[in-house]
This record gives structure tokens, sequence and C-alpha cells, in this order.
């Protein structure tokens, strides 16, 4: 199967400069990266000094940035349960659409504190 759709030059140049920029944030990795995993996977996460402080590298190829460890590391985690998501309904044979701005609208806020904490705790509860 070959997938092509619009836009697929220009996504392949920012891919080309992401690749660019990955490896000139590997090039000021600190420390040996930590492994963390379950029987299913595993994931690098490591250390990087850059002009505008640390960042974490997440080892397959997401770079994730926070106000500290916790969000970057939830920042991770969600970007690759909505790919694994997305990933699935499409496999289905599903198309994905953007919620309407009327649904979007009618979202509680519930504060990102409270989001962030709650899902920090629960990630740890995960590792045991």
């Amino acid at each position: 199967m070959t997938l092509s759709w619009e836009g697929e030059d220009e996504d392949a140049r920012a891919a080309r400069r992401a690749a660019a920029q990955k490896a000139a944030l590997q090039a000021g990795r600190t420390g040996e990266p930590l492994r963390l995993g379950n029987e299913f996977s595993e994931v690098r996460v490591s250390r990087m000094e850059t002009r505008n402080g640390s960042r974490l590298l997440v080892g397959h190829g997401l770079t994730s940035t926070g106000t500290g460890v916790p969000e970057a590391v939830l920042r991770a985690i969600s970007v690759d349960t909505i790919a694994r998501l997305c990933l699935d309904v499409v496999k289905a044979g599903g198309t994905l659409t953007d919620l309407p701005e009327k649904d979007l609208r009618e979202l509680p806020d519930l504060g990102g504190s409270f989001n962030n904490d709650t899902a920090w705790r629960h990630e740890m509860a995960r590792l045991g």
C-alpha cells in the first residue's frame, strides 16, 4: 500500500528539517538515556541542553517540552496515544475529522494543573 496526500512534498521537507533539528538536539545530550518500558515496548528518554534550557528527547523520535519533566512526559504520552488512536481509526476504515467548533465550546475547562496533576499521578501509579 502506498500513501500519498496533498502537501506530501512540503511534509517531506519539514521531516528533513526536523531530522536535522533532532541531530542538533542529540549533540547536546547529557548523561545516559532513561529507559522506560513494559513487556510490550521500551522508550528511551534523554535530557538535552539547548540555548533555551533543558529538553526531553523521547527515543522514538518525538521531542517533548514542558515547564518541567512531568509536563514534558505527559505531552509525549498524549501525542503517542493520539497517534495510535488515529492509526486504529484509519486501519478500521474510518475517516479522521476535526471536532466541530460547537462541540469544542461545550467542553469544560478543568484547568491545566488539574489535568496535568491528575494525569501525572495516574502515570506514576501505573509504574508501580
